[in-house]
């Protein structure tokens, strides 16, 4: 029977690679290909491929099967029109960087960032790409830091750990007005909470690491370009890869200089171990969500804790902005105790949460944000980006509802002040 409508999002993914062409011996998901090198009997077609006029793989650094099948899934949960895939999420946003912006650039990112990505924007302004920081959250900030010289702007949805949400429609209507290539770390949130294509988003990355992946099993990032910026006016873009179609051509370039010149290629293993993971997206974050705005609520009506910050509060200054986006606000929450208090010893009675540097994984984690992922950043920075001393991070995961709030509840209890 002929498909007469779109089909939902986890059923989809559930037979993307069934129904988007023929699968290995009737395999019900693509297989690992883990061959790096491909061989050709014609010589000619050898060169195709290689040069990008016909489809096909040549050396795995660039393309692989495997890898590929996990690519179409992503670009259809964002909607997109291509996606490449990385080794990490770091990898990732470090090749749209390294690809699309060169020397005497301006570059505007959010100021409430991940740690990692914060460290990464100085490297690049290390070689002469000028990186500047404003508050996400106010469209009048971003437009006060834009300059003539300004290429792109970078902004997550939900920031992590503080989770301050940027105002995303109004940022995606300044970047269409200024010609500036707009891009959403979309991490937080994934393609079943958020497509950053409905605000505008010209690129989308994803941290596959984190939710759509999801059992913290693989490393792996993404970026999907949702098809809304005309490429064929950027300066950017090598003339080798002007003969690609406009909505294509970033891809070409994120592709020939993230992978084959960089090097920052996923392995085929791990894209399988992605795919699978990605089937249960939805369902995962469904419950995920649900306690953590469970786990946010009973936090704030404790005596002990003195902040939450989850968009599911009303409390939280963004909190009609995630109502009005986001499917729901999110699994990654933070709470302050007081600086007093012994933060790893908090932690180590906790029975359920792990402590972890990871997020988005089935299990909950936690992590003293001071003294961890922002602990290079000094003490000064993190007053700057309003991180507590205090400040507790928790990704929360997929555990019975009753049993996480009686873990937290039996920490806190231990608590002095």
């Amino acid at each position: 029977m002929a498909q007469d409508r779109p089909r939902g999002f986890t059923t989809d993914i559930l037979h993307s690679d069934r129904l988007r062409g023929a699968i290995e011996h009737g395999a019900l998901h693509k297989p690992v290909h883990s061959s790096v090198a491909y061989g050709f009997e014609d010589a000619q077609m050898l060169a195709a491929v290689f040069q990008g006029t016909e489809k096909g793989f040549s050396y795995s650094r660039s393309g692989n099967p495997t890898v590929e099948a996990l690519e179409a899934k992503i670009t259809a949960m964002e909607e997109g029109v291509g996606t490449v895939a990385f080794a990490t999420g770091m990898a990732a946003i470090g090749s749209i960087l390294f690809s699309l912006l060169r020397a005497g650039d301006h570059f505007l990112s959010s100021a409430f960032l991940f740690g990692n990505t914060n460290s990464l924007f100085q490297s690049f302004a290390a070689q002469g790409i000028d990186v500047s920081f404003a508050d996400a959250t106010s469209l009048d900030a971003m437009k006060a830091a834009l300059r003539p010289e300004t290429r792109m702007v970078f902004v997550e949805t939900i920031a992590n750990p503080r989770t301050q949400i940027a105002d995303l429609e109004a940022l995606g209507a300044l970047c269409a007005e200024r010609g500036i290539v707009f891009v959403v770390d979309n991490t937080m949130t994934s393609p079943w909470l958020f497509q950053p294509k409905a605000v505008g988003a010209h690129l989308v990355v994803n941290a596959l690491t984190k939710y759509i992946g999801g059992h913290g099993a693989a490393l792996g990032g993404a970026v999907t370009d949702t098809g809304l910026f005309p490429w064929d006016r950027y300066p950017h873009i090598f003339d080798a890869y002007r003969s690609a179609p406009p909505a294509r051509q970033a891809l070409t370039q994120l592709r020939k200089k993230g992978l084959r010149d960089f090097g920052a290629s996923l392995a085929p293993e791990a894209a399988h171990t992605l795919a699978l993971g990605a089937e249960t997206l939805a369902l995962r974050l469904d419950r995920a969500c649900a306690n953590a705005a469970a786990l946010a609520s009973f936090l704030e009506a404790h005596p002990k804790v003195q902040r939450v910050y989850h968009p599911s509060l009303k409390s939280h200054a963004q909190h009609d902005r995630a109502t009005r986006l986001f499917r729901h606000p999110g699994a990654l929450l933070s709470f302050e105790l007081d600086p007093r208090e012994d933060l790893f010893a908090f932690c180590d009675r906790l029975q359920l949460a792990v402590n972890s540097t990871n997020l988005g994984d089935n299990r909950t984690l936690i992590i003293p944000v001071a003294h961890t992922i922002y602990f290079e950043m000094g003490a000064a920075r993190r007053a700057e980006m309003g991180l507590a001393e205090g400040l507790l991070r928790v990704s929360v995961g997929i555990e019975d509802s009753g049993d996480l709030l009686a873990d937290f509840e039996a920490s806190l209890g231990a608590l002095k002040f």
